[in-house]
């Protein structure tokens, strides 16, 4: 084994750590995927949570200013697109990332809205419709994109394909982030200053706003579940668990008053989740 190969098996085992310990959820429909994907979508995930942790307050936790913060959120851009030209960062999770990118093709044009994203946490407290949905593909359905890139990427889909896979791609990935905002809807408002459903205020959250946003995301699963035949057998799997969680996610949230949410975070209990996968395995429904 070269020094080269070396270090990004262990910058991979370090990404890998990174999906186990942030996420049950993400983690658990990992470990379906076949060694190959898996390793590639920890990777993925792994610099999503990295950038994610910068903006969400670890950096500010640690002590630095503001300014500091969107530096350090910079550097971690500049970092990323060296390394995925030149194959090689003295970052761990940057490394095993342009690893993946470049094994898979996940290009420039697809991380950059991820960053401007990450960028809009610093600044943005409140969104409309049109920076709302900026947002939400550049945190979301981009990462959706990444991981499809991971899933084909020993295919090749047609061009009718293709654009069915891509829209579900884009549909999970906005469907995660929406169940995400929605039960984090009192930290992001009181921790981290943020509103991020347009004209929705967290003193005002009603029963139909709920109802509106749980149906948008009841839509945007049900054009996710559309593309999944499509898919090889492993990320099929794995994908549908992730779909099961979140579905689950949504309908526990719809059955939850307006009011609780406004204080309470709503999850899915761990016997939940592997009764789900338990169904995703042996070939039912989520």
């Amino acid at each position: 084994m070269s020094r080269l190969d070396l270090y990004t098996t262990v910058a991979q085992k370090t990404a890998s750590l990174v999906i186990r310990d942030y996420s049950t959820s993400f983690g658990l429909a990992s470990r379906i995927l076949a060694h190959d994907s898996r390793q590639h979508i920890d990777n993925v995930y792994a610099l999503v949570r990295l950038a994610d942790e910068v903006v969400d307050g670890v950096a500010v936790e640690a002590g630095l200013a503001s300014s500091k913060v969107r530096l350090s959120l910079d550097e971690l851009e500049r970092d990323t697109y060296s390394a995925m030209e030149s194959g090689y960062s003295t970052n761990l999770i940057v490394h095993a990332f342009a690893h993946t990118a470049r094994e898979v093709g996940i290009a420039h044009d697809i991380v950059e809205p991820f960053f401007t994203s990450m960028r809009m946490d610093l600044s943005d407290r409140t969104y409309t419709q049109k920076s709302f949905d900026t947002y939400v593909y550049g945190s979301a359905e981009v990462v959706g994109l990444m991981c499809l890139a991971v899933f084909i990427r020993g295919n090749k889909p047609t061009p009718a394909e293709s654009t069915i896979l891509v829209a579900g791609a884009r549909s999970l990935g906005a469907a995660f982030q929406k169940v995400n905002f929605l039960r984090d809807l009192s930290a992001d408002v009181d921790g981290l200053g943020r509103s991020y459903f347009p004209g929705v205020q967290i003193d005002t959250f009603s029963e139909s706003d709920k109802t509106r946003i749980c149906d948008d995301i009841d839509n945007d699963l049900e054009r996710a579940a559309a593309t999944m035949p499509l898919l090889p057998a492993d990320a099929r799997r794995a994908v549908g668990l992730a779909h099961g969680l979140f579905a689950s996610l949504n309908a526990k949230i719809r059955r939850t008053p307006a009011e609780i949410l406004k204080t309470s975070r709503i999850r899915v209990s761990d016997p939940e989740k592997f009764l789900i996968a338990a169904r995703v395995m042996i070939g039912g429904t989520t």
